[in-house]
């Protein structure tokens, strides 16, 4: 009985906070996050931050190609690798600063996104996603293999760090407020991206393809915007992971990144801004959250991992959204299916 009436609690503190005005539900975690680096007890607790707002921006690329055009991408993490061997190739060799080779990388994993995206559009369902795979296992291999531009398996070190007007970004802390910033940017492009023409696009191939062909939608060209777009965000965000790690190496963008990427966007709730957020915050902490358990730590997570997944199939978005809602959805999800 009292577990019933805690999820009943909690769910309907969820519902309140669903039904808040747009900008104030974001205003008021903005908020929050300014004041979190001077509440946190330790740099520690800082830097698993930031490690969360890098997760959450590629969450946030991901959820565009998932969660709006409603296709599998099992190697979003290659866009992540491209803009950070962008940033450590250009900064060391050439001398780029920071802010010159942004849009230089933005502008590179977006080719590479409209090259891939130009082929692997030739596929659907089961097919793409293992091309998509396919071309994110490439450019791991290629990044150890090509040892005279990215040193190989040995990485790169000494990668420089960003300044602005002379000051040094040096500690969590003071990157705290540079990546607060790419996640605020991120977030107000995604949510101006879905809301707008092209958004909408997006979600009628996502929700019926052949009834978005019958209303003038051009498939291809719509996923590869789409495509576009979520490269970029993930080729920023490698920029930033670079000049904050100040290293490199193959190990960082495997396979496994790119399933904890998708993971975050389907626990927290594929289509929508929210969700891919509330994913990368939990897939993050909970394992630190866990780490006093030692050696079962991650057999607790997996296991916490499947009973959310059993609880919310829709992720936690899906999960607070009235019934009554979810139910008027489904149903007329299934007349559109039944007309076409």
């Amino acid at each position: 009985m009292m577990n019933f009436r805690f999820r009943r609690t909690l769910r309907s503190l969820a519902r309140n906070w669903n039904n808040l005005d747009m900008r104030l539900k974001w205003g008021i975690l903005f908020v929050v996050a300014l004041v979190y680096p001077f509440l946190a007890s330790s740099q520690y607790y800082v830097h698993i931050m930031n490690l969360a707002f890098i997760y959450v921006v590629l969450s946030l690329g991901l959820n565009i190609v998932c969660g709006l055009a409603g296709l599998l991408d099992l190697g979003f993490i290659a866009f992540y690798a491209v803009g950070a061997y962008t940033y450590a190739i250009l900064s060391i060799k050439l001398g780029l600063s920071f802010w010159e080779i942004l849009p230089i990388a933005c502008f590179a994993t977006a080719l590479f996104g409209l090259l891939v995206g130009s082929a692997a559009f030739r596929l659907r369902g089961d097919y793409f996603a293992i091309v998509t795979m396919g071309y994110g296992e490439i450019i791991r291999i290629l990044a150890n293999n090509l040892t005279f531009l990215t040193n190989g398996p040995i990485g790169i070190a000494g990668i420089p760090r960003p300044t602005i007007f002379g000051f040094k970004f040096e500690d969590p802390f003071q990157y705290y407020f540079l990546a607060l910033s790419f996640v605020t940017i991120s977030i107000f492009l995604t949510y101006r991206f879905q809301a707008s023409r092209i958004g909408r696009a997006l979600e009628a191939i996502r929700e019926d393809e052949i009834a978005a062909v019958s209303m003038g939608v051009n498939l291809k060209n719509f996923k590869l915007i789409s495509f576009i777009i979520g490269a970029m965000l993930g080729g920023s965000i490698g920029v930033f992971f670079a000049s904050y790690a100040t290293f490199v190496s193959p190990e960082s963008f495997s396979f496994m990144e790119s399933v904890m990427v998708l993971a975050m966007v389907v626990i927290g709730g594929m289509g929508t801004i929210e969700g891919p957020v509330i994913g990368a915050l939990i897939l993050v902490f909970l394992p630190e959250a866990l780490r006093s358990l030692s050696d079962y730590r991650m057999l607790i997570f997996g296991a916490l991992m499947v009973f959310m997944m059993i609880v919310m199939p829709k992720g936690f978005m899906g999960w607070i959204k009235p019934r009554r809602i979810l139910k008027v959805a489904e149903e007329e999800n299934s007349f559109v299916t039944r007309d076409f």
